[in-house]
C-alpha cells in the first residue's frame, strides 16, 4: 500500500507514460502516441514471453497484466495504456481495481466506427481468439452493432508471425488470405483489425482486398483519448523531451527483440529485460 501512495503522491506531468501489450504489436499504438503527443517520455513493455496473449486463459492474462502495471509504477509512470485488446477485455477492470488513482488508457475493436461505416452493413473482424471470446467484445456487439452482421475471424498465427518481423512474406500472405478472403467473399467492405499487431500489415491487407475494403484499427483514437486524460488530469508535459529517454522492455528473447525494433518503430539506443531491467548496449 505504501507503494501505491508513493506513487500517487509523486505523479507530475514530467513522468513518464507506461504502454504494454503481449508483443510487439502495442508498437502501432505508440507510434500514433509519439506522433500526437510529442512532448511526452514513453516507457514501453513487450511482454514476449508470454506472446500471443489471445491464446492465453483471463486469469493469466490478469495476473500478467497486474505484474507489469505494478512494475511500470515502480518505475514512477504517470498513466498507462494498455495497447492490447486481449488484455484490455481481461485486465483493465482489474488495474483500475488495484490503482485507482492511475489514469488508464485501454483498447477496444472499432466496432462502433465501422458499423457506421459500412455501406452494405456487413463488418468483419479479424481478432484473437482471447478478444473474439470476451464478455467485453459481446457487449460491444450488443452496443453498436444494430442491424449490421459482424462476422468474426480469429487469425492464429499472425501475431508469431509479426513477432518475428515478417510483414510482407509469403508466410503472412497466405495466412492473410486465409482468414479476410472469405470475410470479403460474404460481403463485408470494413475490416476491422481487432489486435494491436494487426496494423503493421495493413498494406499487405490492402493490397489483398483492394482500396474499396475500408480497413479501421484503433490507435490514433487511443492516442487521442490519452491526450484528453493527460489534458483533464493537467498531466501533460509542458516540457521538451529526450526520445533518447524512451524505454524499451521485453520479458522475451532480448535479442530478437533488438532485431524486431528497427523495423516496426525504428533505432533505440538500449533495450531492457522487463524482469531484472539489465540494459543491452
Amino acid at each position: 500500500m505504501n507503494s501505491v501512495v508513493f506513487a500517487k503522491n509523486a505523479i507530475n506531468p514530467s513522468a513518464p507514460v507506461g504502454v504494454f501489450d503481449s508483443g510487439v504489436g502495442g508498437l502501432s499504438v505508440l507510434k500514433e502516441i509519439r506522433q500526437r503527443l510529442p512532448s511526452e517520455q514513453l516507457f514501453y513493455i513487450a511482454d514476449e514471453a508470454y506472446v500471443p496473449y489471445g491464446e492465453k486463459s483471463p486469469d493469466f492474462i490478469i495476473q500478467r497484466s497486474l505484474a507489469i502495471t505494478q512494475f511500470l509504477i515502480e518505475q514512477g509512470i504517470k498513466a498507462l495504456v494498455i495497447a492490447c485488446n486481449t488484455a484490455t477485455a481481461a485486465a483493465a477492470g482489474e488495474i483500475r481495481t488495484h490503482w485507482p488513482w492511475l489514469p488508464v488508457v485501454a483498447m477496444e475493436p472499432a466496432v462502433k466506427p465501422a458499423t457506421q461505416a459500412t455501406r452494405s452493413g456487413i463488418v468483419g473482424v479479424l481478432a484473437t481468439t482471447g478478444t473474439l471470446k470476451s464478455a467485453k467484445f459481446a457487449a460491444l456487439l450488443d452496443r453498436f452493432a444494430g442491424n449490421v452482421r459482424v462476422i468474426t475471424q480469429p487469425c492464429p498465427g499472425l501475431v508469431e508471425e509479426i513477432e518475428q518481423g515478417n510483414l510482407a512474406t509469403a508466410e503472412v500472405k497466405q495466412l492473410l488470405a486465409h482468414y479476410a478472403l472469405p470475410l470479403v467473399e460474404q460481403g463485408c467492405d470494413t475490416l476491422i483489425l481487432g489486435c494491436t499487431h494487426y496494423p503493421f500489415l495493413k498494406n499487405a491487407l490492402s493490397e489483398l482486398v483492394g482500396d474499396q475494403i475500408q480497413i479501421i484499427d484503433t490507435g490514433e483514437a487511443v492516442a487521442r483519448r490519452l491526450e484528453f486524460v493527460l489534458t483533464q488530469q493537467q498531466l501533460l508535459n509542458q516540457q521538451s523531451v529526450n526520445f533518447k529517454h524512451d524505454r524499451f522492455y521485453s520479458s522475451g528473447d532480448l535479442t530478437r527483440f533488438a532485431q524486431v525494433l528497427p523495423i516496426l518503430w525504428g533505432e533505440v539506443e538500449a533495450i531492457f529485460n522487463f524482469t531484472s531491467t539489465e540494459e543491452l548496449s
